[in-house]
């Protein structure tokens, strides 16, 4: 995951996600974050790309649908999957649906983790999409994020603490791929 303010250098091979910023202090604006994302997928190319987050409003569902549609189909000219960040109140009739590539869980931690985004998660994937959840930066995060049917999800837990934390998110992704949720397998 790399976001406008990051300067990260992705690394060849290694498949990486846009995000915009918006959630925290990386948002340089609109203008400077479409050349951003340009460069990047020019720099790190697009077929490596899963996806770019349009600009959202972090929680506010309406704000967020006004903000990212205009930014959808820009996006998708890059040749890059769209990926429509759903926050709490996205349920009602909030998401532009055949506008974008990714369904991207954002919004407060217990909204996306709680039955409204675990709806919109099952009917993403019928429509064919993949699904992502933000900010999982637990174990019991990420068996939700399995259990709704998340194909992706990121979170900041390794960068703090590498050396402690990267055997045991390592245990983490064991279990996933070894334990069954109560839910299925959603992979």
């Amino acid at each position: 995951m790399t976001t406008p303010a990051q300067g990260n250098v992705i690394p060849d091979g290694p498949l990486y996600a846009c995000d915009n910023g918006k959630f925290g202090k990386g948002w340089p604006g609109a203008e400077k974050w479409f050349a951003w994302l340009q460069a990047t997928a020019d720099r790190y190319g697009r077929g490596r790309c899963l996806w770019a987050v349009a600009p959202d409003v972090p929680m506010d569902a309406e704000a967020t649908l006004a903000e990212s549609l205009p930014w959808l189909e820009p996006i998708r000219s890059l040749g890059l999957p769209a990926a429509f960040a759903a926050q709490n109140g996205s349920e009602h009739g909030l998401i532009p649906w055949g506008r974008f590539d990714v369904l991207f869980l954002a919004g407060s931690t217990p909204w996306k983790t709680g039955p409204a985004a675990q709806r919109l998660a099952v009917e993403a994937r019928e429509r064919g999409l993949a699904v992502h959840m933000g900010r999982v930066n637990s174990r019991r995060r990420l068996r939700i994020a399995q259990a709704i049917g998340c194909t992706s999800c990121d979170g900041t837990y390794l960068a703090f603490g590498p050396t402690t934390n990267l055997p045991r998110l390592l245990a983490w992704m064991n279990e996933l791929h070894t334990t069954p949720t109560l839910f299925g397998d959603h992979t």
